[in-house]
């Protein structure tokens, strides 16, 4: 109905129309308020329009653009005015925009909230302002007059924004006067000239050179996203290879830093150092390094030891996941990137400060990271099964067209990086989504588990033993045939097929973990395919005849006396095995507990020891070592509650907020309002307006800015000024600090 506000139009709509206005809160992942007055009061700030707007399509926003250029934030427009603009019927944007509360009224008088043009920027559609001036000139005769310059600038702002900056816009000259393009077309009537540097191209010049339209066909069409069919066994199966490279990575993290733990910045996350040496290790690229280092710490495979001298250290999880089949722990990994709240691409990236910022730092912190990455997956988990998209640059426009205000600056980027981090976890392969993600989507991680598991290749019992004393693995290696090979040799290349060597080292390295030179020779000549290597049998003997001959031990502690008497007293003592005490030298006693329990040890058996520092000299064990607190627990990992539908005292508190906001807003605009008014700028006498107001119980508009840093307006009837606070009439109360401007309204 004509006149119609917003606020008595969602009281006739349904419940469910005020569901879906604040359905922009669930797509966004983000926690519901913690009352309904927060919601309530920014229900129609711009703020919360701009958020309403960001799931919606192109055509849908240029239906809302249209509105405004039709001028339906100020009156009632009608829908044939929207569709003359369009070139396009545009019902089922309507539609779409009434869901939202974006739109009401009947299509002979259709409104939109007085502050979308705020919320969505002065230029609707990169259109200008009207131009008067050019009320009945024939704009198509006008602009083939111009020249090549003049049509090229024309069409240059005709695209958007409208404004332009320009030196010649100083002054006006006649046409016959003017030298450059711009100061002809003011001459002509086709530039408006805002200020001295700055000109603006007419709505009606640009609506014309767009074809009579607001926006071009092409752009209210969504582009079609080429897909190339596969068989879905193929895609499974070339993301199965991936993931099996992905998770060798993650084993060598964890080799690496178990060895080596690298420092945490003292701004926090990983250095380019270390994530350089990182990237050697893997024979990887940073993006990788990044990526894999990213998602072990997510998974909690590693984290901040968190200790004076803080490093990046795997956790006690890396022990049970490494025991773990394949399928299993690729699931782990990609459960953790698909929920990590962060954005590994960023890594690299410059803040602010012109500063790159770190992989593992809190500047790669994005909550909204997982939408995104799910909504990119969602879009190839709808195409058919083993379908995938033919260019990553084709599914980017498709998204943004799809929703072209969701994403920030890097909209298009996170589509990007989210396409190359999945094909790397084997979530992605051909551009098509496998099988075990579309059941991860789902949130059954066990299907997605099993999925895998038939995906990947069946473990190989054998390696292929060469005569250049390497070992080719033509396949993923049993669990204990890959333990014992990598005991005993190299990783040298890896892929489908991994390539190990057997140097004297890694024969070494094998023999100091127990194993004997008979247990080499039965591994080698056991699950090779091929015959063993004369010279892999002599390496081993001789690095077996030759290790060992130089042995050492631990010793936590030792006693020395020069009377061998009492050490032999000391030994036949009771308290001489419960302390594992055993002679070294004549002189000489060791023991593998530390030295205040040893010296307790033997005091309670009646010996008088002392002990003595590395000079020689007595020191005191007892000695106070100070203060001490407890290890810092983990930060439980917060779970962000499904958001509600509103109830009925919602509703009517949003309602009533709305209809108060349309009122404010509406007598700002209008000439109710006396002036001058009060202002932050000058306390006293906002004050003295308030205190007027109350003594007359008269109605002043109020302008605030709320706890949350929004501005907000108001009508209200003051009936207290006092304590610092503001008391209306419908019991709410206004801190007088927040109150940046008043004035009286008129009756």
């Amino acid at each position: 109905m004509p006149g119609t506000s917003l606020a008595d139009w969602l009281r006739s709509r349904p419940d469910g129309t005020l569901a879906a206005l604040l359905q922009t809160r669930r797509d966004l992942a983000t926690p519901p308020p913690s009352n309904s007055t927060v919601l309530a009061t920014r229900a129609g700030t711009p703020g919360s329009i701009a958020r309403a707007c960001e799931d919606l399509d192109t055509f849908t926003l240029a239906v809302l653009d249209a509105l405004l250029l039709a001028g339906a934030d100020t009156a009632a427009v009608t829908r044939a005015e929207v569709d003359g603009l369009l070139g396009l019927p545009s019902k089922s944007g309507l539609d779409r925009l009434r869901d939202r509360a974006l739109a009401w009224g009947e299509d002979d008088a259709i409104r939109v909230p007085p502050t979308a043009r705020e919320a969505l920027g002065p230029f609707p559609a990169g259109l200008g302002t009207p131009s008067r001036a050019l009320a009945g000139v024939d704009l198509a005769a006008a602009v083939d007059e111009v020249t090549e310059a003049e049509r090229a600038l024309l069409q240059k702002l005709a695209a958007g924004p409208p404004i332009g900056n320009t030196r010649d816009a100083g002054a006006l000259v006649p046409l016959d006067a003017a030298t450059t393009p711009v100061q002809k077309l003011l001459a002509r009537g086709l530039l408006l000239r805002r200020d001295d540097t700055t000109v603006e191209l007419p709505r009606e010049v640009g609506v014309l050179l767009r074809g009579g339209h607001a926006f071009s066909a092409a752009q209210l069409t969504e582009p079609e996203l080429p897909t190339h069919p596969h068989q879905k066994s193929t895609v499974d199966e070339a993301a199965a290879g991936e993931a099996m490279e992905f998770i060798r990575h993650t084993e060598r993290l964890i080799a690496l830093w178990s060895e080596q733990p690298p420092p945490v910045l003292k701004s926090g996350g990983l250095g380019v150092r270390e994530l350089r040496k990182l990237g050697k290790e893997l024979d990887a690229d940073d993006q990788r390094a990044t990526l894999v280092a990213e998602v072990a710490v997510g998974a909690g495979l590693a984290g901040d030891d968190q200790s004076g001298t803080p490093e990046w250290v795997p956790t006690v999880l890396a022990d049970s996941w490494l025991a773990s089949e394949p399928a299993a722990r690729w699931a782990m990994l990609a459960q953790a990137w698909l929920d990590l709240p962060r954005s590994p691409g960023l890594a690299g990236q410059r803040d602010a400060k012109d500063k790159p910022l770190a992989p593992l730092s809190e500047d790669l912190r994005r909550p909204l990271a997982p939408a995104g990455r799910r909504r990119v997956l969602a879009t190839l988990a709808d195409l058919p099964a083993g379908t995938g998209v033919k260019s990553v640059d084709e599914l980017v426009a498709a998204l943004a067209w799809r929703a072209p205000r969701r994403g920030g600056r890097f909209r298009d980027e996170n589509v990007r990086w989210t396409m190359s981090e999945a094909t790397a976890l084997g979530l992605v392969a051909l551009g098509a989504l496998t099988t075990a993600a579309g059941a991860l989507l789902e949130d059954d991680r066990p299907h997605a588990t099993l999925a895998m598991a038939d995906a990947l290749p069946d473990p190989v019992s054998q390696v292929l033993v060469q005569a250049d004393l390497t070992v080719v693995a033509p396949g993923p290696l049993e669990a204990d045939l890959a333990t014992e090979i990598t005991a005993v040799a190299d990783i040298e290349s890896s892929g489908h097929a991994t390539v190990y060597r057997v140097t004297e080292t890694s024969v070494r390295r094998a023999l100091d973990t127990g194993r004997t030179a008979a247990e080499l020779h039965a591994l080698f000549r056991e699950r090779s395919a091929t015959p063993v290597p004369q010279s892999l049998t002599y390496m081993i003997d001789d690095v077996a005849r030759r290790h060992g001959r130089l042995r050492g031990g631990v010793a936590a502690s030792f006693l020395r006396c020069d009377d061998e008497v009492l050490l032999a007293e000391v030994l036949s003592n009771p308290a001489a095995e419960q302390l594992d005490l055993r002679k070294i030298a004549p002189t000489v006693l060791i023991s593998t507990y530390p030295l205040a329990e040893v010296l307790d040890g033997l005091r309670a058996a009646g010996f008088a020891p002392a002990a003595e520092g590395p000079d020689g000299r007595v020191v005191d064990l007892n000695r106070d070592r100070g203060r001490r607190i407890p290890a810092r627990g983990r930060n439980a990992r917060r779970v962000l509650a499904e958001p509600t539908a509103p109830g009925g005292d919602q509703i009517a508190s949003i309602v009533t907020n709305l209809r108060a906001g349309d009122r404010a807003a509406g007598t700002r605009r209008g000439t109710a309002v006396r002036a001058p008014g009060g202002g932050g700028a000058d306390t006293s006498m906002t004050l003295a307006l308030l205190a007027q107001a109350t003594r007359e119980r008269r109605e002043v508009w109020i302008g605030f800015v709320d706890a949350h840093g929004t501005a907000a307006q108001r009508v209200v009837t003051p009936i207290r000024v006092g304590g610092g606070m503001l008391e209306s009439t419908d019991n709410e109360r206004y801190p007088l600090h927040r109150i940046t401007s008043a004035a009286l309204v008129e009756d």
